[in-house]
C-alpha cells in the first residue's frame, strides 16, 4: 500500500509551485520575449526568452522546485550581462504554465523547451547549454541525455530522491526500500557532452557530497566549480562576479571539445 501512495507523497515534498509573479523582465531592465509552447502531451508551457545579438550560446535554464521564473530574474540578468542568451521556462503548474507537475511531466516540459529553441528559433544544438539548478538539474540532465547540446551545467544537484530521503527524519529508515526517482547519478554516467558541476560547499539542503558524487560519476570532459561558503540558494550571490565569469569561460572555450564530441 505504501508503494501506491509514495509517488503522491514524493510529489508533495518535491514541488512547491507559485502561480503569481513577483516581477517582470522589465523590472530588471531586461528585454524578454513572452513564449508559449506545447509539450508532447499537449500541455501549454510559458517561458521568457532573452536573446542577444549575434550567435552567443543559449542557456536553457531549468529552475528549482519552488516559485516560478519570476524569482530567477536576478540570476538571469547576471548571465545575460556576461553575453549569454537565456531561455527560462516554467514547469507545468508553475507561473502561467498549465497542468500539474510530475517527474515525467517536467521532463516533457524541458524537452519541449529545447525543441522550441531548435524548431521555432532555428538555434543549433551546438549553441544550447542545458542548465539546471537543484530539481532543475534532473531536467537538464534528461535534456542532455535525449538531445544534442553544447554542454551541460548542473548546480546544487542531488543524486536521487531516494538519497535525499536518507537526509529526512521521516523517511531515512525507509530510504533503502524507496525507488531512486530523478536518478541523476545513474543518468549522468551516460552523458558525454562537456559538463560543469557547480555546488555550494555549505549547502544546507542538498549536501555538497552529492555534487561531488555526480562529478566523480560523470565521464569526461568534466569540470567542477565548488563555491566556499555558499548554501543552496545563494551560489551566484556568494560567488559574485566570478559566478558569471566561470559560466562564460566554460561555455566559450568548448569549441575543440564540442567538435570532437559532435563529429
Amino acid at each position: 500500500m505504501g508503494c501506491l501512495f509514495y509517488p503522491w507523497i514524493e510529489s508533495y515534498f518535491v514541488f512547491f509551485p507559485d502561480r503569481s509573479f513577483e516581477a517582470t523582465p522589465a523590472d530588471w531592465r531586461l528585454n524578454g520575449e513572452d513564449v508559449y509552447f506545447e509539450t508532447a502531451d499537449g500541455t501549454r508551457i510559458h517561458g521568457w526568452f532573452f536573446p542577444l545579438p549575434g550567435d552567443p550560446p543559449v542557456i536553457l535554464f531549468s529552475h528549482g522546485n519552488a516559485g516560478n521564473i519570476s524569482h530567477r530574474l536576478e540570476n538571469v540578468k547576471l548571465l545575460v550581462s556576461r553575453g549569454l542568451s537565456v531561455f527560462i521556462y516554467d514547469y507545468r503548474g508553475y507561473g502561467r504554465s498549465h497542468g500539474r507537475p510530475s517527474e515525467k511531466g517536467i521532463y516533457q516540459d524541458g524537452l519541449a523547451a529545447y525543441d522550441w529553441l531548435t524548431v521555432c528559433r532555428k538555434i543549433g544544438p551546438d549553441r544550447i547549454v542545458s542548465f539546471g539548478r537543484s530539481l532543475g538539474a534532473a531536467v537538464a540532465i534528461e535534456i542532455a541525455a535525449r538531445r544534442r547540446v553544447r554542454a551541460l551545467i548542473v548546480e546544487s544537484a542531488f543524486t536521487s530522491t531516494r538519497d535525499m530521503a536518507r537526509q529526512m527524519f521521516l523517511f531515512g529508515f525507509l530510504a533503502p526500500l524507496l525507488p531512486a526517482h530523478y536518478n541523476n547519478l545513474a543518468k549522468i554516467q551516460g552523458i558525454h557532452a562537456p559538463k560543469l558541476i557547480v555546488h555550494g560547499k555549505a549547502d544546507e539542503i542538498v549536501p555538497f557530497t552529492m555534487g561531488r558524487a555526480l562529478y566523480l560519476a560523470a565521464p569526461g570532459p568534466k569540470f567542477h566549480y565548488w563555491i566556499p561558503g555558499a548554501g543552496h540558494n545563494d551560489t551566484y550571490l556568494v560567488a559574485g562576479r566570478n559566478y558569471g565569469d566561470v559560466f562564460l569561460r566554460f561555455v566559450s572555450e568548448l569549441t575543440e571539445l564540442r567538435e570532437k564530441i559532435m563529429s
